[in-house]
């Protein structure tokens, strides 16, 4: 299976019975990215967070008096 890089716009090919390929041709709101975005984008988060001035903002969590 081709598929295309949604940064970069590289192409590349999975295999047709891997679990990524079958995932995206059952589900169109997953897209593919290639191992260099996912790399650069990882250690760019990483620095950010190092920085201090990076916030993940996580749902507070109600709690259910059942």
């Amino acid at each position: 299976m081709r598929v295309k890089c949604v940064i970069c716009d590289k192409i590349e090919s999975l295999p047709g019975d891997s679990f990524q390929a079958k995932r995206l041709r059952n589900r169109p709101i997953h897209t593919f990215m290639c191992k260099e975005c996912e790399e650069r984008i990882a250690t760019r988060t990483k620095e950010r967070i190092a920085t201090g001035n990076f916030r993940l903002y996580k749902p507070k969590d109600e709690e259910d008096d059942w």
